[in-house]
């Protein structure tokens, strides 16, 4: 074989980098049948053919070229293999089910339903039909799941790589069938779809490609033989490969995601047309010939000579459109390489008149000279770089030079091995992996031509952390994982899904999901989950998966019940319009949702500090009743529970100033419904009081008798309602009286000042001090004037007035004025009973 004419084929096989037409169209390879010595169709190549007697054998497919810095080894073509001379028959003696790698994956098919005509339909009339839908990518993709199954069944449990080719080519005729409908116009989710089932498609060939030389490993197992010492570059490359599988599989992702970025630029020659020209730097050229016939000077300083250095050594520019020019051509000369189109990218630089650029691109090739071991007379070609080491280290420089175009520094750094530069023109995460994947394969190439006394000594001139790199594709993804974007990429990638299992109500499978996030998001997005979660039966499954997936529940309940009750928040301010005091389905959801906070003991503290928020907002609102039900959900045992925690933590230092303060406040709230709770049965049972009864003629002796027993029975049921009446009005007084004396300060104010500072906390509740406080005077001074306790309502202006307590802080101005208003009223009706104004005895 002319092997000056033909590059070395690369280690994996570039069959995915062809199109879908012609991997069906691939020539079909025997395997055996279950049980049989007859050789079942295959219409998959295996990803490494196993070696014939003659090794030019194996690189005789043409297929696209690439670049990596690791020898015609590396370039692209079929697969090198991992062992020599390895049995023309080897493969047809096997019996793909005398392991168990087919087993384990797949189930017998079902007999009868080989037949799947039914899944297929006309393209154009497929075509036709989605354009009617409201959303034809969705309505396309659910024609996915019976075509896929109908492909499962379709083949044998050993036919994989067939099944795993049917299901890239369902992808792909999908992928064709959105662009019929996008092109008519159609948008909705029909793109997003389609960039979807283009991503699994993709992901379908990496499995594939991976998959294929795993069980290919597996069967050649038995047939490895002794590895030849060489003294070529080439064959000590080949038998790296042959023998390592990470770097194997690692060269696999690079081709991988080469092919990827082939099918993205597609006829790559029909966008760089203008690039049709035979002349280098053909601007600056008619400049300088211009300069020489004219004698004159340049009013902006050119390059005098044209030598491809002369930019850099005579630090001046090129004509400003050469400039230009230049920067998309290393930009289109990048992208080439990155598809592993190193042929083409060699071409265009010719076709640029760079056919020295195009010289730079070659010497990648790991030398070899056939002649050193054939014994023959007739000398044959000597192949690859025989200073490669030195052309290495001048890639390294070149990629090392900040003047030099930044994608002219990449194209050097893929072929060197130097990643910096290299990661600085990655634009996505699949850019990114590519870079890290292929210097990985360069170091771990030459890290083992050195240790095998291959290397040149110009090795040494590259720098120390290239040489001393312990690259494991473990180490590629921390170092992925630490960079901005790859992170960004996931996050976003599991967030996606979470949404989705939690709009399909996949209520077991979130939780697991949603710990693969950063903690703080991790609580926001399980927080989010639980707020949709209103089955009660539901709550302590959900909570025990949070528990199982290692999130930290405290903060995700207590993130829940502060986000529902934030909900709407109303300020803390008088209201001067009539509310809505009802509890309206909101409040209701405010009500249930403290519910999170009372499953685990151990958050009896947060449950008590969370309640009297919700509690805050609803007396604000005089929402009572509201109140009164996030009341009674707090289990009576909590501040005994609070102090027997922290009893078990410190027995002696004091309970937390945080935790005393939120006990005392519960028992403020307390003592504040209990007062508006009797104010409420006072009032209600002032409202009540018997009606006398309206006296009956007086003609006969019966109607007398009925008149004076309805009388009786009305001056008995008013003599027990005055006492019932009488009793309610003590209560309600020493209720309210709890209320504005307070003990230790005063309602809503804190014990404690030693605790954390809120600002919103001690502003709600001042609020609360102004706008309860006058509320509750004035309902008791109704009630005692009711009650025609004027002497005592008088007494409350004693109160309100004291500077022990200084409650006449907390009343505005209109408030104190209703106030004084109603005092005086009774200090009228005192004067009628003859009395002084303050309920005492005229003296004579």
């Amino acid at each position: 074989m002319d092997w000056a004419q033909s590059e070395l084929p690369s280690p994996v096989v570039r069959d995915d980098e062809v199109t879908v037409a012609a991997r069906r169209r691939r020539k079909k390879v025997a395997f055996p049948s279950p049980g049989s010595g007859s050789p079942v169709i295959s219409t998959v190549t295996p990803a490494r053919p196993l070696l014939r007697n003659t090794p030019a054998s194996l690189f005789r497919q043409a297929v696209t070229p690439r670049v990596p810095d690791v020898s015609s080894i590396l370039a692209p073509g079929g697969r090198t293999p991992r062992y020599t001379h390895t049995p023309r028959n080897a493969l047809s003696s096997l019996n793909l089910d005398d392991s168990d790698w087919t087993n384990s994956m797949y189930t017998s098919p079902v007999s009868g339903l080989e037949n799947t005509s039914f899944f297929r339909e006309d393209m154009g009339n497929l075509s036709s039909a989605l354009l009617k839908e409201d959303d034809p990518g969705e309505a396309a993709a659910a024609s996915l799941f019976p075509e896929f199954l109908g492909a499962f069944l379709k083949h044998s449990s050993s036919a994989v790589f067939e099944l795993l080719d049917d299901y890239q080519a369902l992808c792909q005729d999908k992928v064709g069938e959105f662009s019929v409908v996008l092109r008519a116009g159609q948008n909705s989710k029909t793109a997003g779809v389609r960039w979807l089932l283009q991503q699994e498609n993709c992901t379908w060939r990496l499995i594939t490609s991976l998959y294929r030389d795993r069980v290919q490993l597996a069967l050649e197992d038995d047939l490895m033989t002794d590895m030849v010492v060489s003294n070529s570059e080439k064959v000590v490359v080949e038998q790296l490969f042959q023998r390592d599988a990470v770097i194997r599989q690692s060269q696999l992702v690079v081709d991988w995601l080469e092919s990827i970025a082939k099918d993205q630029i597609g006829d790559f020659s029909d966008n760089i047309e203008y690039y049709a020209k035979n002349v280098c730097w053909e601007n600056t050229l008619h400049a300088l010939k211009m300069r020489r016939k004219s004698g004159t000077t340049f009013t902006v300083p050119l390059v005098t000579e044209l030598d491809p250095d002369a930019p850099l050594r005579q630090q001046r520019p090129l004509a400003d459109l050469d400039r230009e020019d230049d920067a998309r051509l290393l930009k289109n000369l990048f992208t080439l390489i990155r598809a592993g189109m190193t042929e083409e990218a060699q071409r265009l630089c010719k076709r640029c008149g760079q056919a020295w650029r195009a010289a730079t691109l070659e010497g990648w090739k790991l030398y070899h000279d056939p002649n050193m071991t054939s014994g023959g007379i007739e000398l044959q070609p000597v192949e690859g770089n025989p200073q490669r080491g030195i052309w290495k280290a001048c890639c390294w420089r070149m990629a090392e030079e900040e003047q030099l175009n930044r994608y002219e520094r990449a194209i050097y750094a893929s072929l060197s091995g130097n990643l910096k530069p290299l990661l600085a023109v990655c634009e996505s995460w699949e850019d990114c992996v590519w870079a890290y994947f292929r210097v990985m394969v360069d170091s771990l190439v030459e890290k083992d031509l050195m240790s095998s006394g291959m290397a040149h000594h110009e090795v040494e001139t590259l720098p120390r952390e290239y040489l001393e790199a312990n690259w494991t594709m473990e180490k590629v993804f921390e170092e992925l994982q630490a960079s901005e974007s790859k992170e960004e990429v996931c996050i976003d990638v599991v967030k996606a899904y979470v949404s989705l299992l939690i709009q399909d109500q996949q209520t077991d499978l979130v939780a697991s999901y949603v710990g693969q996030l950063p903690a703080d998001l991790a609580i926001s997005q399980y927080a989010a989950f639980l707020e949709t979660v209103t089955q009660p039966e539901l709550r302590p499954r959900c909570l025990q998966l949070a528990i199982e997936a290692g999130l930290d529940v405290s903060a995700v309940t207590k993130l829940v019940v502060e986000t529902v009750r934030e909900t709407d928040d109303t300020e803390f301010t008088h209201h001067s319009q009539t509310l809505e005091t009802g509890t309206t389905k909101e409040d209701q959801r405010k009500i249930d949702v403290i519910d999170w906070l009372l499953y685990d003991p151990a958050h009896r503290a947060e449950s008590l500090k969370q309640s009297n928020a919700i509690m805050r907002n609803f007396l604000a609102l005089q929402k009572h009743d509201a109140a009164k039900a996030v009341f009674s959900k707090v289990p009576e045992d909590s501040m005994r529970e609070i102090c027997s925690q922290w009893s078990g933590i410190s027995q002696t230092t004091p309970l937390p100033a945080e935790d005393e303060n939120a006990i005392r406040e519960h028992l403020c709230i307390r003592a504040y419904l209990e007062a508006h709770e009797a104010f409420t049965d006072w009032f209600r049972h002032s409202s009540s009081a018997p009606q006398k009864p309206a006296p009956a003629p007086e003609a006969k002796f019966t109607e007398r008798v009925a008149n004076e027993m309805r009388e009786k029975e009305y001056q008995a049921s008013l003599s027990a309602w005055s006492c019932r009446l009488d009793a309610l009005t003590e209560d309600v007084k020493e209720r309210i009286y709890n209320v504005l004396l307070f003990v230790d300060g005063g309602w809503m104010v804190d014990n404690r000042q030693d605790s954390e500072p809120d600002s919103e906390r001690s502003h709600q509740m001042a609020a609360l001090r102004s706008l309860c406080l006058p509320r509750l005077s004035l309902l008791l001074l109704s009630v005692l004037q009711s009650s025609s306790r004027h002497q005592e309502a008088l007494r409350l202006a004693d109160i309100i007035s004291s500077d022990q307590h200084c409650l006449y802080q907390v009343f505005s101005k209109e408030e104190l004025r209703r106030f004084l208003q109603k005092l005086r009223e009774s200090s009228l009706a005192l004067l009628d009973r003859g009395v002084d104004p303050l309920g005492y005895e005229l003296q004579p």
